[in-house]
């Protein structure tokens, strides 16, 4: 019979997991349904809606290891299933961050203004950016998970060990297993320093062009500035949320070494499907399209869908 512990968790895993998937799914079938009717999706639509669809199956994953925890059934698992769950769960989420970071530099181009001539190079072809980008985080995401591979045969090797062999043996493969389980989180980094430079830039932009409006004189509510202000807010939250979700993921990991395992994997756990479900509503919140979608479903009344950012 479950605890109160588990009961609780369970109750508030089950709410983040809900939240995500209305949010994920209003998201992709706002843009799925304009597709559907012919009306052509902008980049920028695309990749939220692809992102939501990476999203709503990594909350899937998620949800499945929370339950497995909760019902002590990884502590009976085998490995395999474990290790399979893994490699699903590492491509998504690589994907998932990979994607964010297209949006990011989609919306840095975008947006943001600089007389320098390989920034403007860049701007003119932001398509062809963002679609290799695409392809790329397609490429690096099946690289990340595919390494999972020769994780998989050291894990293999550290439960197979037997009575007979010495514990120093144990020791030193499963020192092998956390080492490279560890450095497969280096992964993230490439797309975490794209983002982070694409949100400095526009924070940059923002700053100059709110310098050359007091300069002149004029108003510096104007779209320009909204739309920069829309875009930092939308990198930062993610940059926010991920820290966390990072954070969740040193928790559950180094749970083994502190008291109170239990909990703090749960805790851990709960903090890390923070990232795709509460990120969906500020992606939505921050798109004029989206959002006006949300208010009227929210309100119940008719509004014209604006098709821009």
């Amino acid at each position: 019979m479950l605890g109160l512990n588990k009961c609780v968790f369970l109750v508030v895993y089950a709410i983040q997991f809900i939240l995500g998937i209305l949010g994920n799914g209003f998201i992709g079938l706002v843009n799925g349904s304009g597709w559907y009717k012919g009306k052509r999706l902008s980049l920028s639509d695309f990749v939220i809606t692809i992102l939501a669809l990476s999203r709503i199956l990594l909350l899937w994953l998620l949800l499945t290891d929370g339950i497995l925890m909760a019902l002590s059934l990884r502590e009976r698992d085998d490995g395999i299933g474990k290790q399979i769950l893994e490699v699903i769960w590492t491509f998504t989420n690589d994907l998932s961050l990979w994607l964010v970071t297209c949006l990011s530099v989609l919306y840095c181009l975008k947006i943001a203004n600089f007389f320098n001539p390989t920034f403007f190079w860049l701007k003119r072809r932001v398509s062809r950016v963002v679609e290799c980008l695409l392809l790329g985080a397609l490429f690096l995401s099946s690289a990340s998970a595919l390494s999972m591979i020769h994780e998989f045969k050291i894990f293999v090797i550290t439960t197979g060990i037997n009575d007979t062999e010495t514990i120093l043996e144990y020791f030193r493969k499963k020192s092998d297993y956390e080492l490279i389980h560890g450095l497969g989180m280096l992964w993230n980094l490439p797309p975490l320093i794209v983002s982070l430079t694409s949100n400095f830039l526009l924070i940059l932009s923002l700053g100059r062009h709110m310098w050359q409006m007091q300069k002149s004189g004029t108003n510096s509510r104007d779209s320009t500035t909204e739309a920069h202000k829309r875009a930092i807010k939308i990198i930062l939250s993610f940059l926010f949320l991920f820290l966390l979700y990072y954070l969740a993921l040193l928790m559950i990991s180094s749970s083994h070494f502190l008291p109170g395992t239990e909990i703090i994997k749960m805790i851990g756990k709960i903090i890390k499907l923070l990232y795709p479900s509460v990120h969906s509503f500020i992606l939505i919140l921050g798109h004029n399209k989206l959002k006006q979608a949300f208010v009227q479903i929210i309100w119940h009344k008719p509004c014209h869908l604006y098709t821009g950012f």
